[in-house]
């Protein structure tokens, strides 16, 4: 287990429970209804064997999406998840129906309607559809535009919070020692021995001096403060000789008396290489954040380009550099990752509802709670980390079962019963509205819980996903079933949009 795949475990819990509740919610309500426990079970899963695979499916493609990251434990969690959803396709649809037959569960058959407010809320949707179509649409639009308020910034030590001993110790060193960033340099000569080439010396000192000048710099270590300390002391300790000797024979010199003074096991081979060809350059840094560091390595950069000789020219290197070009990285490849898994996605949901239209139109609430969730974000946070950067390609997945659910309910009303849109979008609400908020609220709160995480991409990306679901039911009740009617051309604007006395059911086919 890393950090972020030490999440999997909820996750997978969380997800679980989605597929077992649509099967027992539509259990119960056949009871209701007046079937026996057995019957509506074979009910259950004649309706929910679908929606139930293809949800499994979807999910797994978006957790599968994520071994697109540049980051290994992303791509583990992402493993992890989509074989613990498949593992719990298998029990909810083998398992839980043969518990379900054996174990005694008793409802009272029931008169009227057990969904009433699902029933008055499919009214509320189909009678107000267009001022709910414009109204989520111009909701959608805010929280897209401000996606761009987000930027990409982290600052590493700060992923663990103060109940770790890690970040209460870095936080004092910090404070009271020294930096614990690092900017390091590999800076080549050009030759062999060239480590005493006043010119390339001099390039180094300017360098130094450079660095040094700008903000948030703690040290800077460099060979040539070596070397005028050699210089110094070789003139009796005279200040005016503290600088770079100008012969490079007498630099060598130096270097080797240097050498073969120091203690028996030290040597200077942490700073020189063997051939003497190129030196180390270390900054330490300030506690600075990804933003700040990669605006300070890509203006060292142009220094190099500017001043300094050409064997000079390249990149630094550290855990720090590392880190600042992660989340951007990981960004980049998700987006691809994305992209596959929204395509295939899409593929399955028109093979398997048989309806291109259809199929485009679910490309709408899958897309939009990730969007909307992302400016929410920008507006609250602003800020986009490793952990949230994979929120997009992982959430779709999860997002897409609500509306493969309401969609399989309003595709079974038109094409079984003969239903009008407004009909079949009465009847998705009377007959899955009830599951698709109570899976919803448990998927939210088992990401919810990750949220009391001491690791921040753990916290963020629990939090982000969320959101996210909470963006996603909003859609599949407020945008998907006015965008339904408002599609379907066929349909005459002047329905009757209340609900029968007894709304259509699945009860009897």
């Amino acid at each position: 287990f890393t950090p972020p795949s030490a999440s999997a475990p909820t996750i997978i819990l969380t997800l679980a429970l989605a597929d077992s509740i649509h099967i027992l919610v539509t259990m119960f309500q056949e009871m209701r209804r007046g079937l026996s426990q057995k019957a509506a079970i074979v009910e259950s899963m004649r309706i929910n064997l679908q929606p139930v695979f293809l949800t499994s499916v979807t999910t797994a493609i978006g957790f599968l999406s994520m071994n697109t990251s540049d980051s290994p434990p992303f791509r583990d969690l992402g493993n992890m998840v989509a074989m613990g959803v498949i593992a719990a396709l298998f029990y909810s649809v083998f398992f839980l129906p043969a518990m379900m037959s054996i174990v005694p569960v008793r409802i009272k058959a029931q008169e009227g309607n057990p969904d009433l407010f699902m029933d008055r809320l499919g009214r509320f949707v189909v009678g107000r559809r267009k001022p709910l179509f414009l109204g989520m649409l111009s909701l959608t639009l805010l929280f897209i535009f401000s996606v761009p308020m987000n930027t990409l910034n982290d600052q590493f030590v700060k992923y663990f919070d103060t109940r770790y001993a890690f970040r209460t110790d870095t936080d004092f060193i910090v404070d009271n020692l020294t930096g614990i960033y690092l900017v390091e340099y590999s800076l080549e000569s050009g030759d062999e021995g060239g480590v005493s080439n006043p010119e390339y010396l001099q390039k180094l000192e300017d360098f130094a001096n450079w660095y040094k000048e700008q903000t948030q710099i703690i040290h800077v270590s460099s060979l040539t403060d070596i070397m005028k300390r050699l210089n110094k002391n070789m003139h009796g300790d005279d200040p005016a000789y503290y600088k770079i000797p100008n012969d490079r024979e007498l630099s060598a010199q130096y270097l080797l008396l240097y050498e073969m003074s120091l203690p028996y096991g030290l040597d200077l081979n942490n700073q020189i290489n063997i051939k003497k060809s190129a030196t180390r350059f270390t900054v330490t840094l300030e506690s600075v954040t990804t933003n700040e560091m990669l605006a300070l390595e890509e203006k060292a950069q142009e220094w190099l380009l500017a001043n300094a000789l050409p064997s000079m020219q390249v990149p630094g290197a550290s855990p720090t550099i590392m880190f600042s070009h992660i989340s951007e990285r990981n960004i980049k490849s998700m987006l691809g990752g994305t992209a596959i898994a929204l395509i295939l996605i899409s593929a399955i949901l028109v093979f398997s509802l048989r309806s291109m239209k259809i199929g485009l139109i679910s490309l709408i609430p899958n897309l939009v709670p990730a969007s909307m969730a992302f400016g929410l974000w920008g507006l609250m946070v602003g800020q986009i980390g490793v952990g949230t950067s994979i929120v997009a390609g992982m959430s779709l997945g999860i997002v897409v079962d609500d509306t493969i659910h309401f969609l399989s309910k309003y595709l079974r009303a038109k094409r079984e019963r003969g239903m009008d849109s407004q009909g079949a979008v009465l009847y998705a609400f009377h007959n899955v509205g009830t599951a698709l908020w109570v899976t919803s609220v448990i998927l939210a709160a088992g990401f919810v819980v990750l949220t009391f995480s001491g690791f921040a991409i753990n916290a963020q990306m629990g939090m982000l996903t969320a959101i996210t679901i909470g963006f996603a039911l909003a859609t599949d009740f407020l945008l998907l079933p006015p965008l339904l009617m408002l599609m379907e051309k066929s349909e005459t604007e002047g329905n009757n949009v209340s609900s029968p006395s007894k709304p259509q059911t699945e009860g009897t086919a």
